[in-house]
């Protein structure tokens, strides 16, 4: 007879209580990815790909230390691994994140060219906290007050790439 529950009933565990927390805020999320941007729109071979996504903060408090996960046609980017962005964004408010670059098929790399001659980036906002500012002695003071609920939250986009 097992005591401990197994590691199925935990992962059903943490699923239900993200659906509370979302159902409690009348099923809407506090932190959602609105957008993901590649620019340019239509990049060619061996071409430098500027990457933002548009985050909205539902919330009554402030988030920042923003984790993100970045895949390119399903392979992901190690460049995030490890890495927080410490951008505030404010309860109520939208704000464009600029994250790292990226290059499109390098010929020659490990990486071929695409058969349908599009990149799939997917962004997962895997984690992210709620902080609280104070002021000490006159400087300005954040503080981590706790994980966002809801996390992690995807959005994708498809790019083709010009021939």
């Amino acid at each position: 007879m097992r005591l401990f529950p197994t590691r199925t009933v935990w992962i059903l565990l943490a699923v239900l209580a993200m659906a509370s927390v979302a159902w409690a805020q009348g099923g809407k999320l506090a932190l959602t990815l609105e957008a993901v941007k590649v620019d340019p729109a239509a990049p060619g071979p061996d071409t430098l790909c500027h990457l933002s996504v548009t985050l909205r903060n539902a919330g009554s408090r402030r988030a920042s230390a923003l984790e993100f996960v970045v895949k390119v046609n399903g392979r992901e980017l190690p460049a995030y691994k490890d890495r927080l962005y410490l951008e505030p964004v404010e309860p109520g408010a939208t704000r464009e994140v600029r994250l790292f670059n990226f290059w499109s098929i390098e010929p020659g790399r490990a990486a071929p060219a695409p058969a349908d001659n599009k990149l799939q980036i997917e962004v997962t906002l895997a984690r992210a906290s709620w902080m609280d500012r104070s002021e000490q002695n006159g400087a300005e003071v954040w503080t981590l007050a706790g994980p966002a609920e809801g996390l992690p939250v995807t959005k994708s986009v498809t790019v083709s790439l010009k021939k």
